[in-house]
């Protein structure tokens, strides 16, 4: 097989309709991150073919990351989050013989609040004009789905560990914002970056050998996880770094 037709079958793969999916950029503005706007976006559409008279329709961690690329704890995150904002319920419910969460869209509070975000008057006669309504929300999707982006608080968890560390790192580099979008896409909030930033600190500042690991690229790679569910100042050593 040639180059040109081993490209062009690695094309076809994973090009069309089955390998893609779009999201509508008012889902991100609305949910303010990427990951829950995605997820979002495929409830919506499960929701409105599940079959059960009660509106739940299941999904395992394995097959969420399978259809739209989100790890456990992402979706994890995100669910938490739409729940919080009481857009979706979820219930630990037997499929196939095991304990699985069952998802349940709230229709109604999920059409309030994307009229109340847009700022659309006359929410009171929304009831009598359906039609308007579903025309409405086409328009805005329509209108909203082509970029998709989100805000990485790049400045603000930067110059948090400046303030915590007595340094002057930049935001604006290439390096450090690739460490922070790496995390950001992997479902932490801002809150996790000064979670670790402040236990991290606690335990290196004050110690010559460590504090100079008070840096990006050690606090926010790939160890970040660990350092964020740390539960107790530990000793002063190297060990598992990195």
């Amino acid at each position: 097989m040639s180059n040109y037709a081993a490209i062009r079958e690695v094309l076809n793969r994973i090009s069309g309709q089955r390998n893609t999916f779009t999201v509508p950029k008012i889902y991100v503005e609305f949910t303010g991150d990427l990951t829950t706007a995605i997820l979002l976006n495929q409830i919506v559409f499960l929701s409105d073919k599940s079959k059960r008279k009660d509106g739940y329709f299941y999904k395992t961690y394995k097959e969420w990351e399978e259809e739209i690329c989100l790890s456990e704890r992402q979706v994890r995150y995100s669910v938490n989050k739409l729940r919080n904002i009481g857009l979706v319920e979820t219930k630990l419910m037997k499929a196939n013989g095991s304990p699985t969460v069952h998802y349940k869209l709230d229709y109604n509070k999920l059409v309030e609040s994307i009229l109340t975000f847009c700022q659309i008057p006359n929410l009171q006669s929304v009831g009598n004009q359906s039609d308007n309504l579903l025309e409405t929300l086409t328009e805005i999707t329509t209108e909203t789905t082509t970029e998709i982006t989100t805000t990485i608080p790049y400045v603000e968890i930067i110059n948090y560990l400046n303030h915590a560390t007595g340094k002057n790192y930049r935001s604006s580099t290439s390096k450090n914002k690739t460490l922070i979008k790496a995390r950001w896409n992997d479902g932490f909030t801002e809150e996790d970056f000064k979670k670790v930033i402040d236990t991290k600190v606690a335990e290196w500042k004050n110690n010559s050998d460590m504090s100079k690991y008070l840096r990006p690229e050690t606090l926010f790679g790939t160890k970040f996880e660990s350092y964020l569910n740390q539960q107790a100042q530990t000793t002063d050593e190297y060990d598992n770094l990195f």
